[in-house]
């Protein structure tokens, strides 16, 4: 079992939230499954990413607006957060090592830090039944999407892949698990000096109990 089960124990049930299957709630936007969008927010704003039905990973990266060389480091996370695991007060920081957000609400507490984004590669190699055809990623949802902020491919490292269940054993045998999400469950992050946030609704089946499916996110300005 992964460790942040017990290190973030959640207490109670999700958030009510209103948004069905076929739309999300009032004021809230919805990126449709196997696909992503970019958000750009100002020191204060809050980003939230929440899982409409279950069981869904969400890949967030971060680049700073005013220089896309600047970009979200999971090992810096990791370094000075002195932790594999983030949540509610956990700071993100960047390859120059610059606090770009900070996590501020967290319902779930497992996410991963370890894992680069699944891309058609993910899918030839980890998916061999699918006989190497075209797939949706997160990396070309990504790219596509931070895009037109100057961001290159080669920009775009490893995400953090929020509600993902990724662990090792003993041995250090990886080992994915669904997603620990309810309806409802949520993750906010809060800027800390200008960036550009990529979002994604997860494609990778594997990640997401056999379905993948949609992610609601709204922003609330400073």
């Amino acid at each position: 079992m992964n460790p942040a089960r017990t290190r973030f124990p959640r207490h109670g049930a999700p958030p009510a939230y209103a948004g069905t299957e076929d739309a999300p709630a009032l004021g809230w936007s919805r990126i449709a499954p196997q696909s992503g969008v970019a958000v750009e927010l100002s020191p204060g704003d809050r980003l939230t990413v929440l899982d409409p039905l279950g069981e869904q990973v969400s890949d967030l990266y971060l680049v700073a607006a005013g220089d896309v060389a600047e970009v979200f480091s999971s090992g810096r996370t990791t370094d000075f957060g002195n932790s594999v695991y983030v949540s509610t007060g956990s700071q993100l920081w960047s390859n120059r090592s610059r606090v770009m957000a900070e996590v501020v609400d967290d319902t779930v507490g497992v996410h991963d830090l370890s894992l680069t984004p699944c891309s058609q590669a993910t899918f030839d190699v980890l998916y061999p039944e699918l006989g190497g055809a075209a797939h949706p990623s997160c990396f070309a949802n990504l790219c596509d999407a931070l895009a037109p902020f100057g961001v290159e491919p080669d920009r775009i490292g490893t995400t953090l892949n929020v509600f993902m269940d990724v662990w090792t054993d003993g041995r250090g045998e990886l080992h994915i698990d669904p997603p620990p999400t309810r309806p409802g469950d949520l993750f906010t992050i809060e800027a800390r000096m200008p960036v550009v946030v990529g979002v994604t609704a997860c494609s990778a089946e594997k990640s997401n109990n056999g379905r993948c499916t949609p992610i609601d996110w709204r922003v609330e300005r400073a």
